[in-house]
C-alpha cells in the first residue's frame, strides 16, 4: 500500500546570531515528523504562504493534513480585542493555518490539529476562544506543565460515540503546554473530550469524517515511545491511507 503524504504546517523565526543578519527560518519540532514516520505516513513541512491559489496547491498533493502547536491566534480573528494576557501573535501564520484547515476540510482530506492547530480550527468554522485560562470559570488545574517534555501530568476524559473514543478509550492521561482554549464551539463540531476542571481537550467534525483537534501534545509523548498516543497517529495515517486509495480509484 502506497505510504500516504502528510503535510504538516510549519511555523517562522528570526534567527539573529547567523551568518546572514536577521534570517527567516521556517521551524517545525522534529516531533511531528517522527510521529508521522513511526504511524506510517511520509512528512512533508509547509512553509507559510499568502496567496490562496497556491496554498490550495499543496494541499491538493497531500493525503492528511496536520495542524501543529505554536503561538497565540489574534483575537480579532473571533472578534475580541486583545487581552493583556495574551501572548506573541503572528497573524501571517494564522491566515496561512485557517487557510489549510478550510482547503482541507473542502477537499476531505484527514485532519489531525494539535494544540494551536485545535483551536485554529475551531476558529476557521466561527469558534472563540479564552484568551488566557485564568478568564475560564473553575479552572483549576495547571495547563503550562514544568516538567520534562515527555511527562504526562493531568487526566482526560473521553466522550462516547467520538473518533478519539475508538481510538484511546474513555480516558487518558496527558501532556499540557497551553493558556489558552476553546470557549464558544464551532458550528458542525462536538466536544469529545475534557480535562477535570472542563477545559476542551479534544473536538471533531459531527459528520464522521476525520477531522480532529487535541489540546495536549501527542505528538511529544510518541516520541518518548507512548504506544497509546502512537495509535492517535497510526488512525490519523490509516484515514490518509484510505484518502488515497479513494483519490487512486476516481482517476
Amino acid at each position: 500500500m502506497k505510504k500516504p503524504i502528510i503535510g504538516i504546517n510549519s511555523s517562522r523565526v528570526i534567527k539573529q546570531e547567523t551568518a546572514y543578519s536577521h534570517s527567516v527560518i521556517e521551524s517545525l519540532s522534529n516531533d511531528y515528523v517522527e510521529s508521522v514516520i513511526k504511524a506510517g505516513g511520509i512528512p512533508i513541512i509547509l512553509p507559510i504562504l499568502s496567496d490562496e491559489e497556491s496554498i490550495r496547491m499543496q494541499i491538493e498533493l497531500l493525503d492528511g493534513v496536520m495542524l501543529s502547536g505554536g503561538v497565540d491566534i489574534n483575537p480579532l480573528l473571533y472578534n475580541e480585542e486583545p487581552s493583556p494576557k495574551l501572548g506573541y501573535i503572528y497573524p501571517d501564520k494564522d491566515t496561512f493555518d485557517i487557510l489549510i484547515v478550510k482547503i482541507a476540510c473542502e477537499l476531505n482530506k484527514p485532519v489531525l490539529a494539535i494544540c494551536r492547530g485545535h483551536q485554529i480550527l475551531n476558529i476557521a468554522f466561527g469558534g472563540t476562544l479564552y484568551q488566557d485560562l485564568s478568564d475560564m470559570e473553575g479552572c483549576y488545574i495547571k495547563h503550562q506543565q514544568q516538567t520534562k517534555d515527555g511527562a504526562v501530568t493531568h487526566t482526560i476524559n473521553i466522550i462516547e460515540d467520538s473518533i478519539l473514543y475508538s481510538i484511546l478509550g474513555n480516558s487518558t492521561i496527558s501532556n499540557t503546554f497551553h493558556h489558552q482554549a476553546i470557549k464558544d464551539l464551532a458550528p458542525g463540531f462536538k466536544v469529545t473530550a475534557y480535562s477535570k476542571d472542563n477545559v476542551i481537550e479534544a473536538i471533531e467534525k459531527c459528520d464522521g469524517k476525520f477531522v480532529i483537534g487535541v489540546q495536549f501534545h501527542p505528538e511529544i509523548m510518541t516520541t518518548y515511545n507512548d504506544k497509546n498516543m502512537l495509535k492517535l497517529f497510526e488512525a490519523f495515517i490509516s484515514a490518509s491511507s484510505n484518502n488515497t486509495s479513494s483519490l487512486n480509484d476516481n482517476k
